[in-house]
């Protein structure tokens, strides 16, 4: 499945049982095409709210029981009924890309999190509930993992996000390391630069690391899935701290080598 947006999120899918592939597409095709709407293309603000709105409008339907015949309602409507999925899942994912079009800035870490939690979090806990692993501490420790994920991303793509007007790095971090916002649109990377950014991805592998015993907890192969998913966003965390922060001049990417360290780290981590 191509993934764009949530390229750090199912980093090896094919390791997935066959019968799961299926659902897993569905959640992920449902929350790519609703974050498109609110992230990608030329559209003004309400335009992508409009949007939104008819993802909500479908759930309204799925949730009634009716069929919504267009992709990728259908599919995601399917995994509902077969898996008894929790909808409310699903509109926390609308909410949080509502939020994107409206919200530019974060105040606070906390506020972030916030963010994080209606944005990532609902993506692995759909899987969860997939494997029927619904348990508190499966519950956050795979919120850890995709919440710290979300924010990975948020750091390899500081430069991509200013030119959508939007800044992640929370405000009041900006303000204690001394990071005046016209240093990411002059792509400066000073000490205060290499400082803040080190802070971020310093927090952002702890939460990860939190949550990665949640990859030795599952079976098989689903096990194997999240050892990947948590060695890929850490080899995203490495690549940026290669560069000391520069994500300008060198936004970090997986390529083929970095596959075979994630694989290699997955099958390692297997006790």
């Amino acid at each position: 499945m191509p993934v764009d947006h949530y390229e750090n999120f199912p980093v090896a899918s094919w390791l997935l049982p066959a019968p799961m592939r299926e659902p897993v597409e569905a959640i992920y095709g449902f929350a790519r095409g609703a974050d498109d709407i609110a992230d990608e293309g030329d559209a003004d603000d309400a335009t992508r709210l409009a949007g939104l709105a008819e993802y909500s409008r479908a759930l309204d339907e799925i949730e009634a029981g009716r069929n919504v015949p267009y992709p990728p309602f259908e599919r995601a409507g399917r995994a509902i009924r077969e898996h008894h999925l929790p909808v409310q899942l699903f509109r926390d994912l609308i909410d949080a890309f509502s939020q994107d079009v409206t919200t530019k800035r974060y105040a606070t870490y906390p506020d972030l999190l916030d963010y994080c939690r209606r944005s990532a979090n609902p993506v692995g806990r759909l899987l969860l509930h997939l494997f029927g692993r619904t348990d508190a501490r499966s519950l956050s420790q795979s919120d850890a993992i995709c919440t710290s994920l979300q924010l990975i991303n948020f750091w390899q793509d500081v430069a991509v996000d200013w030119q959508k007007g939007r800044v992640y790095i929370p405000q009041e971090d900006l303000v204690r390391f001394g990071v005046p916002e016209s240093s990411i649109g002059e792509a400066r990377v000073d000490d205060a630069w290499r400082k803040v950014m080190a802070f971020q991805c310093e927090r952002s592998r702890a939460l990860m690391r939190s949550g990665a015993p949640l990859g030795h907890a599952l079976p098989g192969r689903m096990g194997l899935e999240i050892r990947a998913v948590v060695a890929g966003g850490e080899r995203i965390l490495d690549k940026i701290e290669a560069v000391a922060g520069d994500v300008f001049r060198h936004r970090p990417v997986l390529g083929k080598a970095d596959w075979l360290v994630i694989l290699a780290r997955a099958f390692a981590r297997r006790t």
